[in-house]
């Protein structure tokens, strides 16, 4: 057995026992000492006989090696246009020429590919990445609808075994890379963090990645089913110049020959709205790669996802309690508004045609009469069978005369959050009644380049003893108008 024929017989033996996920045999590992022994020795004969015959056998087998590349490359190429290869082998020309020859063969036999059948296919390294990445979310659990090609190969693979697989498909020995200890291979992988081309710290990336957008969907809130999306390309305030409503006049009537009269449109105070930027930051540690602990990959990321929607929930329902002052100066429930009940009560027939009445009156910024058209119904929590009785019941709850119910059916969606309860805490629960967003805005919330889930990115460790990652969401909420939305005080 020469020189090579030993160490691809140590490269078998370490790839079966990585393979069934385990260590070396007493019986393999005999075996695998024995043969390093043999390489060492034949090592130093090469040296022992002189720099010229060293030299030599360098030679050889590099020009072995440039063979099999060479033959290689030329199957690989040939096969995928159906090509046989055979003869460009024989014929001992290189691998540019093979290539200069299969192109003017497939231009002679087929047309100009058009544009649409041009079709981008992944490389296998992309594919081990994705089946990697997809390997460790079956792992941890995960519901993958269709994982990658081969995810099952690498669901049971620790995450020792996965660094070592990535180390060996960018050329290190396995061989060697199995006698590290799992401290040396964090070691090793640690440097292997900031390294652009590195798969293992990728693979993780992209297993974070599906656990942040899947995690965000999942995220129950209300506050996105009421208010108005957008987007920012900046941090600075930028005025809404959809606010500026009317103001035009008529249409006005144009006689044979007359000639159109130019109009500007008449302008108002505009609200800004502005994006900050919110985060925290989570880590795997030395400790958790050491134990295998692949938690990290969806508990942590998933945890401040779910955060991150929460705060925004949160901080859209503070606005509607708090009643803060807002673009024009004035709260923003107020008289002057013409949103805002006087006095307070609990949800009911008459309470909700009140509020219904009172934006039917509403008008724009310029004193134009507007069509408001009511959509939803926003309530604290314990409303909830109250309002089934009166969008449900034919007949007004509670008459003795078979009042026909005006509400009944009516359109209006019930949203109930628990976010109303928790911040008025002993005062009055308001309710809130809001109407559709095409028609009339109320609370806008404003994502930097309409990113709307968490960014994250590896970062330097910072005296951590272990992986590092940012994760950021930037996002700004703003009253844009009052004539979207009408409060009624409630009661305690």
């Amino acid at each position: 057995m020469n020189l090579q024929e030993m160490i691809v017989r140590q490269s078998e033996l370490a790839r079966q026992a990585r393979a069934e996920n385990r260590d070396l045999t007493e019986e393999e590992t005999r075996e695998f000492n024995e043969l390093q022994a043999k390489i060492d020795k034949t090592k130093n004969a090469i040296l022992d006989a002189g720099p010229d015959f060293g030299r030599e056998e360098a030679a050889c087998q590099a020009t072995r090696a440039a063979e099999k590349a060479r033959i290689a490359e030329i199957t690989a190429m040939c096969r995928s246009f159906d090509l046989d290869p055979q003869p460009h082998i024989d014929s001992d020309i290189s691998v540019d020429e093979c290539r200069k020859l299969v192109l003017e063969q497939l231009q002679k036999s087929s047309g100009p590919i058009p544009a649409g059948n041009i079709e981008v296919t992944k490389s296998e390294e992309d594919k081990f990445r994705e089946a990697a990445s997809d390997g460790l979310l079956l792992r941890m659990g995960a519901k993958l609808t269709t994982p990658a090609g081969g995810a099952n190969e690498f669901r049971g693979m620790s995450l020792r075994d996965l660094s070592i697989e990535c180390l060996s498909r960018s050329g290190e020995s396995a061989a060697s890379l199995l006698r590290l200890s799992k401290d040396d291979l964090y070691s090793r992988m640690s440097r292997e963090f900031f390294n652009p081309a590195s798969a293992f710290p990728a693979i993780l990336d992209a297993a974070i990645r599906k656990t942040i957008v899947e995690e965000y969907q999942k995220v129950p809130t209300t506050f996105q089913a009421w208010t108005t999306k957008g987007s920012v390309t900046d941090f600075k305030p930028t005025p809404d110049h959809s606010y500026v409503l009317g103001g035009v006049g008529d249409f006005e009537l144009v006689p044979e020959n007359g000639e159109l009269k130019n109009s500007a449109p008449s302008t108002a105070l505009l609200p800004h709205r502005k994006v900050d930027t919110y985060g925290k930051q989570f880590s795997m540690s030395r400790q958790a790669f050491i134990n295998d602990d692949i938690g990290f990959l969806s508990q942590m990321p998933a945890a401040y996802t779910r955060a991150a929607k929460r705060t925004i929930d949160k901080a859209v329902y503070k606005i509607l309690i708090t009643n803060p002052a807002i673009y024009d100066g004035v709260t923003l429930f107020h008289s002057n508004h013409k949103n805002l009940i006087p006095t307070g009560a609990a949800p009911s027939q008459t309470a909700i045609q009140d509020i219904i009445l009172l934006a039917q009156g509403q008008t724009d910024p310029f004193g134009e009469p507007i069509y408001e058209i009511p959509k939803f119904l926003v309530v604290p929590m314990g409303y909830e069978f109250i309002l089934a009785a009166i969008f449900g019941s034919i007949q007004v709850v509670g008459s003795n005369h078979n009042d026909i119910n005006p509400l009944y059916n009516y359109p209006l969606q019930v949203i109930q959050t628990p976010w109303i309860n928790a911040l008025a805490g002993e005062a009055a629960k308001p309710w809130f009644m809001a109407t559709d967003p095409a028609s009339s805005k109320s609370i806008q919330v404003d994502y930097l380049n309409g990113q709307e889930t968490p960014t994250f990115r590896r970062s330097e460790p910072a005296g951590q003893l272990g992986f590092v990652w940012d994760i950021w969401l930037d996002w700004g909420i703003t009253a844009v108008d009052y004539r979207g939305i009408y409060k009624n005080p409630g009661v305690k």
